[in-house]
């Protein structure tokens, strides 16, 4: 659970290319792209120009290099040649990473052309509850702080948090202890130590925080049919505070 600093440094290093991944993304006129496309793109950036890894692909069985999580789709997006990208959309692509055995996790919403200002807010917002929650994040603090910050900054906002879906311990696997639920109370769960390094990733509904798995097995989608937004990034717990691994350019540090 809690990594050794030379395991941190790999960790980071994984981060800082995974970040370099989400600024290719940002350069793209994502219009009129397939997920798919956005899909073999990440695949081939990894692979052949970051000489990492997909860490999503082949793990539990799943195909592809990232999730492509549309509108109402909350998470778990498989992407496709037949889901088109179209104006006014958003749409999340959550990205792993494994570089000298060390995983990255980080996922980021993107506005698709001209976006309508209530989906507009819903990303904002979405951004702002991971931050909150990630400026709960120092030696001393709990888990449920940080879950507490989250749900009361969406909850302030008129949203939902999902429930059925958390951030997670990360490193040699994708997915370890200690599971980081994105609402709770204060002073309570987990004590935060120096050296814990795990995903804050809350997905933020519109409307109603139930949720629904579709035929495939993977789609996640809100129950209601409203729109759904999601940011996450892998942090390590420090001496004095907090070190987001996955940070990318632009973004402002806490």
């Amino acid at each position: 659970m809690t990594k050794r600093p030379e395991e941190i440094v790999l960790l980071a290093e994984s981060g800082r290319l995974l970040a370099q991944v989400f600024g290719h993304l940002d350069r793209l006129k994502l219009i009129g792209m397939s997920t798919m496309q956005v899909n073999d793109l990440v695949d081939s950036l990894i692979v052949h120009e970051l000489n990492a890894r997909p860490a999503s692909k082949g793990q539990y069985g799943y195909a592809y290099a990232l999730n492509a999580s549309r509108n109402h789709v909350v998470c778990h997006g498989v992407p496709s040649s037949a889901d088109i990208l179209q104006d006014g959309d958003i749409v999340n692509f959550d990205i792993t990473l494994e570089k000298n055995g060390y995983i990255a996790d980080s996922s980021k919403t993107y506005l698709v052309g001209e976006v309508p200002p209530p989906a507009r807010r819903l990303v904002q917002v979405a951004y702002q509850a991971m931050r909150k929650g990630i400026q709960a994040v120092r030696p001393g603090a709990t888990l449920g702080d940080v879950g507490h910050a989250i749900e009361r900054y969406a909850r302030r906002n008129g949203y939902s948090i999902v429930r059925e879906f958390c951030g997670h311990g990360i490193g040699r696997e994708m997915h370890e202890e200690p599971q980081v639920l994105h609402w709770g109370k204060p002073r309570t769960g987990l004590v935060l130590r120096e050296g814990m390094v795990f995903t804050i990733e809350p997905m933020v509904n519109q409307g109603r925080h139930a949720v629904r798995t579709e035929d495939d097995g993977w789609t996640v989608v809100t129950r209601d049919g409203q729109l759904s937004a999601q940011f996450e990034h892998t942090v390590a717990v420090t001496r004095s505070g907090v070190r987001i691994l996955t940070l990318r350019q632009g973004e402002q540090t806490l």
